[in-house]
């Protein structure tokens, strides 16, 4: 793996910890939706999130396709540039069932 992939992996997984972090005190998407400043930097990571995996070599992508790169930057892009249009029932269902997945895979591949 390259040196590259290995640093995007981690900038992902430190986005992942704070995602996780920041919503560790919240029971549902609509207290994520009220906690401006919570939902405002939970949708900065996943932008960075965005950002990193478009940084990752076609080679690392292409040797594992379990993970569906192409969502992971079609959300960053819904983040970017439709901030407004974002739910936030969508968004906590991709933190309770999607962000664990990812935080997984990225874990066995750094550590």
């Amino acid at each position: 793996m390259l040196t590259k992939d290995i640093d995007c992996l981690n900038n992902i997984f430190e986005s992942i910890e704070k995602i996780e972090e920041y919503t560790s005190h919240l029971k549902d998407a609509d207290e994520l939706f009220v906690d401006s400043k919570t939902f405002d930097a939970i949708m900065m990571n996943f932008i960075v999130i965005g950002e990193m995996l478009a940084k990752l070599s076609k080679e690392f992508k292409n040797s594992y396709q379990e993970i569906e790169w192409w969502k992971i930057k079609g959300f960053r892009n819904i983040v970017a540039y439709d901030y407004f249009g974002i739910d936030a029932e969508e968004v906590w269902q991709i933190i309770q069932t999607k962000i664990p997945v990812l935080k997984s895979f990225t874990k066995n591949l750094i550590k």
